[in-house]
C-alpha cells in the first residue's frame, strides 16, 4: 500500500469517530463523505455534505473533521469543502448503518 493510501485510509478511520449528532451513526457511515484524497504528500481534500443546509453543526462539523483529519500522522493540512451536490439521502447511509439505525 502506497503511503498516500495509507493516509487516505488513516483518514477514513479518523472520520469514523466523528458522529452527526441528530443521528447517531459516524459521518462516514451516513454517507456525508463523498471523497477522501491525498492531494500532495501532507495534505488531505474532503469533499462532504450535510443531512441539510440547516445542519445546527454546519458551522462546528467541517472544523471538527478537519481537526480529526489532522491528527493523522504525516498530515500537516487539511482541506475541507462543504457540498449539497448531490444532496444526501437516506440511500447513501451504508448497509451496516442502516442495520443499526433499523431501517433495514
Amino acid at each position: 500500500m502506497s503511503e498516500n493510501n495509507s493516509i487516505r485510509e488513516a483518514a477514513i478511520e479518523k472520520l469514523k469517530t466523528v458522529f452527526d449528532p441528530e443521528i447517531p451513526v459516524d459521518i462516514y457511515e451516513l454517507g456525508l463523505v463523498y471523497e477522501v484524497k491525498v492531494v500532495d504528500e501532507h495534505k488531505v481534500y474532503v469533499l462532504m455534505t450535510l443531512t441539510s443546509p440547516n445542519c445546527p453543526v454546519a458551522e462546528s462539523l467541517p472544523q471538527e473533521v478537519k481537526e480529526r483529519v489532522l491528527e493523522v500522522e504525516g498530515v500537516r493540512d487539511a482541506e475541507v469543502e462543504i457540498t449539497f451536490e448531490p444532496p444526501w439521502d437516506q440511500e447513501m447511509i451504508s448497509d451496516e448503518a442502516k442495520l443499526e439505525l433499523g431501517l433495514l
